[in-house]
């Protein structure tokens, strides 16, 4: 398949749970995701969720179910899938000792983007870094990487964007800039999924959350007062025997 042809606009998460020897990290979770839409992954601690976001990043491979990007799993477009994935996890795949344009450059080349000069001087830019681009990463605080890290994500502009905490570390004017930022994207017609914590940074913003509890996977239908108090009390609920 041509990396330059195929797209997608739907991902569809079907009855797909993951083992870990005993241990189920995933239990039958079903979803779906649309261009355009922002979703919240929420969850406790050892939830699933960081599983779930590398089984969809083509990471980890399901113990069964299946996973189609428009329709076709990952196995039937290889490469040109990949080339349509943004993930950012919690190892922000950062080289400490390269400076934040050449960490840009070297994976714009990596993407096969022209002129990788010119994108790194654009995601330095929207990272609010253009005056640290030739500082080394190594001396960058957690806040900063985590800036640098998204816009490498995002610098092959790909359809489906998979964020593992972005929120980490980044102040408050950062955190606006992130929620402007993840607003042009579902403008832009991206997918994107977003596992967080943070809740009240992303109060307003979600078009739907989706809740995992012990590897299982429920919708937050009712948003009631706030995120946070609709969570905990669905997670009350959840709880209940």
């Amino acid at each position: 398949m041509s990396l330059s042809t195929f797209d997608f606009n739907e991902l569809t998460v079907s009855r797909v749970s993951r083992h870990y020897g005993r241990r189920r990290a995933l239990d039958c979770v079903s979803m779906t995701l649309r261009s355009g839409e922002l979703v919240g992954l929420l969850g406790p601690n050892g939830a699933g969720k960081s599983t779930l976001l590398g089984l969809i990043a083509t990471l980890i491979r399901p113990s069964s179910g299946s996973v189609a990007y428009g329709g076709r799993p990952a196995s039937e477009t290889s490469a040109a899938l990949r080339s349509k994935l943004g993930f950012l996890s919690h190892d922000l795949q950062l080289y400490t000792e390269l400076t934040a344009r050449e960490n840009l450059e070297f994976f714009a080349e990596l993407y096969g983007l022209e002129d990788p000069r010119e994108c790194a001087v654009r995601a330095l830019k929207l990272a609010g870094l253009e005056s640290r681009g030739d500082d080394l990463v190594q001396g960058f605080s957690r806040g900063m990487c985590q800036r640098l890290a998204l816009e490498r994500v995002l610098l092959h502009e790909p359809r489906l964007i998979l964020l593992d905490e972005p929120f980490t570390g980044l102040d408050e004017a950062a955190g606006r800039t992130l929620v402007e930022r993840l607003r042009a994207l579902k403008a832009d017609g991206r997918m994107v999924l977003l596992a967080t914590h943070d809740l009240e940074a992303v109060e307003g913003l979600l078009d739907r959350i989706v809740i995992l509890r012990k590897g299982r996977l429920v919708e937050l239908t009712d948003v009631g007062v706030s995120l946070r108090h609709s969570y905990r009390a669905e997670l009350s609920r959840l709880n209940q025997p």
